[in-house]
Parts: C-alpha cells; sequence; structure tokens
C-alpha cells in the first residue's frame, strides 16, 4: 500500500472533522489529580491539582466520607495550566480505609481523574476515577493491576485526545511513500519520544513546558510546509528522510508526553512499572489512529472513484492555519 495523496484526497477534511469538536484546543481532557498521604494516624494531606486554562478551572471537588474534617485551612494556588489545592484532613478513629470518597462535579465534564493513596503503614496504590464513575472505595492494601490499567489507559486516553500529536502523526502519513518508509519514521518517532519521556519524567532532564507546546506546535507547521512542497513537486529532508524528522521533533513530543504526566504524578513505589504502561497506552493509542487512518483510506479506495482535486491543498492549509493559531496561542503563555 501506498499513502499517496491522490488515495486520499477526499479523506483529509472527513479525518480533521473526526478530530473535532474543540480542536484549536488541544488537551483540554486533561486530567485532575487526587493525592491523599497520611502523614500521622488517621491525619491526611490532601493535594488537589485541576486543569485550567487562564483563570477558568474545572468546577470539580472531591467529596470524603461524613466523619473527616478539615484541619487548618485550605491553601490555593494557581500554577501554568492547573490550579492547586491543599489542606488536611483529621478522620476521627476510623481513617479512610474501607470509606468511600467522590469528586463531586466530575460526571459534567470529559476529564479523568487519577488518585493516588499513600497510607501510614507504607501501602500505597492509584485509581483513575471517570465521568461514568466518580466514586471509589479506599482499600487498605494497593493492587499492581490497578497501576497497570490505569497508566495504560491515561497514555491511550493522552495521545487519542491530543490534537496537536495526531496531526503530526497524520502529517507523517501524508508525507510517506511506501510501508517500508513509514515503518522507519513510525519507529523512529517511538523511539525519540521513548527516550525524552523517561529522561524527563525520571528527573534527569527538566525543561520548561510551555516552550515546549510551542515547539510542538511549530513541528505541525513545518510538516504543513512540508506538504505544500510535495504538493508542488519539490523534494525535502521530510520527503527523502521523513525517519530523521520524526526523530527530531519526536523528542520534542516526548517533553510534551513527560509533561501530561507530571500533572497526575507518579507513584512513589511504582515508578517504573506506571511510566512503562504509560509509554504503552501512548504507543497503542497512536497505532489505534494510524490503524484508523489506513483502514478510513483503503475503505474509500474501494468503495469510491469520487475526485476531488481541491482538496488536498486546502486540507494543508487548513492544518498549517490550526498549527500556527496554536505557536501564537502557546507563545502567549510564556
Amino acid at each position: 500500500m501506498r499513502l499517496s495523496l491522490k488515495k486520499i484526497k477526499p479523506l483529509l477534511i472527513l479525518l480533521l472533522c473526526m478530530l473535532s469538536p474543540e480542536i484549536t484546543h488541544a488537551h483540554e481532557s486533561r486530567p485532575a489529580y487526587l493525592e491523599i498521604t497520611e502523614s500521622q494516624q488517621n491525619l491526611y494531606d490532601i493535594t488537589w491539582r485541576r486543569p485550567a486554562r487562564g483563570e477558568m478551572v474545572l468546577a470539580m471537588q472531591p467529596v470524603f466520607p461524613e466523619h473527616c474534617t478539615l484541619q487548618g485551612s485550605v491553601a490555593n494556588y494557581l500554577s501554568s495550566g492547573a490550579h492547586l489545592s491543599r489542606w488536611s484532613l483529621i478522620c476521627a478513629d476510623k481513617g479512610l480505609a474501607g470509606h468511600s470518597i467522590s469528586v463531586d462535579g466530575l460526571a459534567q465534564t470529559i476529564t479523568d481523574v487519577l488518585v493516588r493513596i499513600q497510607l501510614l503503614d507504607g501501602t500505597s496504590w492509584t485509581q483513575v476515577l471517570k465521568p461514568n464513575a466518580s466514586a471509589m472505595v479506599i482499600q487498605g492494601s494497593p493492587d499492581s493491576w490497578q497501576v497497570i490499567t490505569d497508566y495504560f489507559l491515561l497514555g491511550v486516553e493522552h495521545i487519542l485526545g491530543g490534537i496537536d500529536h495526531l496531526l503530526f502523526v497524520l502529517c507523517l502519513l501524508l508525507i510517506v511513500k511506501s510501508n517500508w518508509l513509514l515503518v522507519k519514521t513510525i519507529t523512529a518517532f517511538t523511539i525519540a519520544h521513548s527516550i525524552t519521556l523517561a529522561m524527563a519524567t525520571l528527573g534527569f532532564v527538566k525543561v520548561p513546558q510551555a516552550p515546549i507546546e510551542a515547539m510542538i506546535a511549530l513541528s505541525i507547521l513545518f510538516l504543513a510546509v512540508e506538504l505544500v512542497k510535495q504538493q508542488q513537486g519539490k523534494s525535502d529532508i521530510a520527503m527523502r528522510a521523513p525517519w530523521i524528522v520524526a526523530f527530531i521533533f519526536g523528542l520534542l513530543h516526548g517533553f510534551g508526553f513527560a509533561g501530561a504526566l507530571s500533572e497526575v504524578g507518579l507513584p512513589q513505589a511504582d515508578i517504573p512499572l506506571a511510566l512503562l504502561m504509560f509509554n504503552v497506552g501512548v504507543e497503542a493509542g497512536q497505532l489505534l489512529f494510524i490503524a484508523a487512518v489506513i483502514i478510513v483510506i483503503q475503505f474509500w479506495k474501494h468503495t469510491t472513484r469520487l475526485e476531488l482535486t481541491w482538496l488536498p491543498r486546502a486540507t494543508v492549509y487548513a492544518i498549517g492555519s490550526l498549527a500556527s493559531f496554536w505557536v501564537f496561542e502557546r507563545v502567549m503563555t510564556f
């Protein structure tokens, strides 16, 4: 199979529409994070982080059992892309184990909440709350399978909810001309973002997130320009060796993945497992997207002969315009 522009002319706008409805707001489905740490017997330190865009914050609040009461006051902070609250909670003689907690307002959102729990006896675990399952019962012992499931799903949801990452992969698919070159290109992208994801998450490299997000948008704009050159019959490095371009920009995208993972945190006792499963989830989501694109292309190829000669150029310019908007939007957050 050759993924030439001619074969996918009628599909490009359709694929873009599939990435809607809020295509101009990449990563608006970022998860919230609730950390519960037992610092003394039945005394818990609470960290509550919600995604924010400017001063707009998702209207969600954790709900604890009735026997738990606030100790002291709540400290609130507004950082880049998130609203952070910290407070202490005392739960009398009953503690939290065996009791239910929930997140009020989660059902009205499209995001998830990663709950991280650390008890005084050293046990810890994580669980993901979703709009259709916004409550959980705190268990007395950790479950490794829960870490595997939760971080895998977080990785899948992050890549499938990251319109900018998907558009970058889509541009690579449009540029590539053969199956073998496609394998090399996707493999290079995978290796690159896996390296920087691990390095940033484990603390070996620290980079500010805002410039990285702007550079990710710039990488999409670069590929859009390369696609215009391809339509004009010109040949550049993106056409001759797309795997090199995929590797270089994959390093940037890995830092973007790490930024998303840092928002929810990693369980200290299961960092390697959680990091591995998040990365596997990202790859699974990426492969699902690529498979969906190829299936749609093949279906269209074998069911219609419709030719829309204006569509390829219009689609590429639409991708470039959207990427340009993201560049300026993200630069403004510096």
